[in-house]
């Protein structure tokens, strides 16, 4: 996929059916979301989970009750057609991955889109530091962990993070770059020894892919928007629709403008 290509040109490829694959890199400079889709009744417990919660929830647009465009963010966007994949939950088990979900959209649903990681990448590469999984042409790894968010309603959930491996002196640089990004999930929640936060195998990622870590690398873990996912696994609503992880909604603003000073 052509980075230079506009969030418009890509999501109008995905309501063509024509790009489904994980969009690390995609769109460079361009913010990505998660996307959280759930009946009316549960969408105030929900946001009260990520108002609770912003360092896995940063939210970034929510829908008027029925709506199916992201109109601050993405202007003319289709959140039922326009991202790669999508993951459909029935009482809280992922049940089905799908690339359109008109057939189950609901005139009681509110969508929720959630800040990325993958939105302050530009930034790291932009000061040399390695973003491995774009190298290697991977999806970013992502993590259970024993850290525990706030509960909200019948929202709870341990926290979710991705991994991406620095040396020791790009690490100090990407918390002072990302801490600049908070609605992009801010600065790393830990650094190195991933048992103490309760990741046994780091070859073995929840969700994404692994990527090598080389000598001298530690691992850096940010907090991830798939929190949400297993928020909605404890919740157990009767249909929810999230994005599939690394398949994000490629929005119109500029990874700059969530830069604070």
């Amino acid at each position: 996929m052509d980075s230079s290509l506009t969030p418009a040109h890509i999501r109008h490829l995905c309501r063509l059916g024509e790009f489904h694959t994980p969009t690390p890199g995609v769109a460079s400079g361009y913010v990505q979301a998660n996307l959280v889709v759930l009946p009316k009744s549960l969408a105030f417990d929900f946001l009260l989970f990520c108002h609770r919660n912003p360092k896995p929830c940063p939210l970034l647009d929510v829908t008027d009750v029925g709506e199916h465009e992201a109109r601050i963010v993405a202007p003319g966007s289709d959140l039922r057609t326009d991202l790669p994949r999508y993951n459909i939950f029935r009482q809280g088990e992922l049940v089905e991955e799908v690339t359109d979900i008109r057939e189950y959209w609901r005139d009681d649903f509110v969508a929720f889109v959630i800040g990325c990681s993958f939105s302050f990448e530009s930034a790291l590469l932009k000061a040399g530091l390695p973003v491995r999984h774009i190298e290697e042409g991977k999806n970013v790894p992502m993590y259970t962990t024993s850290l525990s968010c706030l509960s909200a309603g019948v929202f709870s959930s341990c926290l979710v993070v991705s991994m991406r491996p620095l040396s020791a002196g790009e690490a100090i640089q990407a918390v002072k770059i990302t801490s600049r990004y908070p609605k992009a999930h801010g600065a790393p929640v830990h650094l190195g020894e991933p048992d103490l936060i309760g990741i046994s195998n780091l070859n073995s990622p929840d969700f994404g892919d692994a990527v090598t870590i080389e000598e001298g690398e530690i691992p850096v873990f940010w907090a991830c928007g798939v929190t949400t996912q297993i928020a909605l696994g404890q919740a157990k609503p009767e249909i929810a629709i999230t994005h599939a992880p690394g398949h994000m909604l490629i929005t119109d603003i500029q990874d700059e403008s969530l830069v604070v000073p």
